[in-house]
């Protein structure tokens, strides 16, 4: 089959490889959509030991059964993988078991023809909805946990809620529009990228700044989404957030210093980490976009396979417009 796979910093090569065997508890999956997540670029600059090369990268997935009872079935792909034995899988949070895995981490992934995944993961596509969408349940599920945890932690609801989100890639976007689908009155999206800038601007959801040149207000957000994780962002994120508000921090970009953990501890403020998802969130992902609650989605670019390569210089050179760009294995 033909597969993108990362063989090495800045490299990804065009190959044949051969077919996935799945074992008994996987099915084969015919990958329609594969969504780039930042996660992949950062493995594409050798910034993440976990992702070993040669590795098929690729987790946002939607497709068809290949073979087997349901095949022809359309599914999209749940790529987190726990022990299913732990406390944490056990109570519904495979998301935190310290021996989870990820198809495109461990495992390999779906920038590619075929690919092996879990049964168990597979959800039904709703009727009417497309492979692109479909792909876009992953990143949508991260946003829709980061901001759930939020609202489990806020004084108050996020409806009522001044919110600044830093960065305006696919997680920043994605948590924007949940956001705003749940009534938040006051939005910021802070992205340094002009291109980027442009299509949040066409969303008319949010204000939106560059924070290089115009520094978001301190101490007036009740809410920050920090989709970056960077050092600048957290210092940024510590000095925003109001006393009593909540820091929401799904961005895994450096694990260098900026947190100003003496402010956050004068102003009670509360530091969420979030990473990835519940099974629920992943329902209530694949519903939103369903129902297109989040929008028309016009931000996402497809691109075939082929041109993966490219595609990931795009993003990594911040001159895509796009926030996301999905491959598609089959045009």
């Amino acid at each position: 089959m033909k597969a993108l796979v990362y063989t090495g910093a800045h490299t990804l090569e065009i190959r044949e490889e051969a077919r996935p065997v799945a074992r008994p508890d996987e099915t084969l999956v015919r990958v329609d959509a594969a969504g780039i997540c930042g996660s992949d670029l950062h493995a594409w600059h050798g910034h993440d030991a976990r992702r070993v090369p040669p590795l098929i990268l690729g987790h946002e997935l939607a497709g068809t059964i290949a073979e087997g009872p349901r095949q022809g079935h359309r599914v999209a792909i749940n790529p987190l993988v726990g022990c299913g034995h732990c406390r944490d899988c056990l109570e519904g949070e495979p998301n935190i078991c310290s021996a989870r895995d990820l198809l495109g981490l461990g495992r390999a992934g779906g920038f590619a023809e075929l690919v092996a995944a879990p049964t168990a993961n597979l959800l039904p596509m709703p009727d009417g909805l497309d492979a692109v969408t479909a792909s876009l349940m992953e990143p949508t599920a991260v946003a829709v946990h980061a901001v759930a945890l939020a609202e489990r932690l806020a004084r108050r609801p996020v409806s009522e809620s001044a919110t600044l989100v830093i960065g305006g890639g696919a997680i920043g976007v994605l948590a924007a529009l949940v956001l705003a689908n749940k009534g938040v009155p006051d939005m910021v999206i802070a992205e340094t990228a002009a291109p980027r800038r442009q299509m949040l601007a066409s969303l008319g959801i949010a204000s939106i700044i560059n924070p290089l040149d115009t520094p978001p207000d301190s101490d007036r957000f009740d809410l920050v989404v920090d989709a970056v994780g960077s050092g600048a962002t957290r210092a940024d994120s510590s000095r925003c957030c109001r006393a009593g508000g909540v820091i929401s921090h799904i961005g895994l970009q450096s694990g260098e210093d900026g947190l100003d953990t003496r402010r956050l501890t004068l102003a009670e403020i509360i530091f969420a980490g979030n990473y990835t998802y519940t099974p629920r969130d992943l329902s209530v992902a694949l519903d939103l976009l369903a129902r297109g609650a989040l929008g028309s989605l016009d931000w996402v670019e497809t691109r075939s396979l082929d041109e993966g390569a490219e595609s990931f210089d795009s993003l990594a050179n911040g001159d895509a417009k796009a926030a996301k760009i999905v491959l598609l294995p089959h045009s």
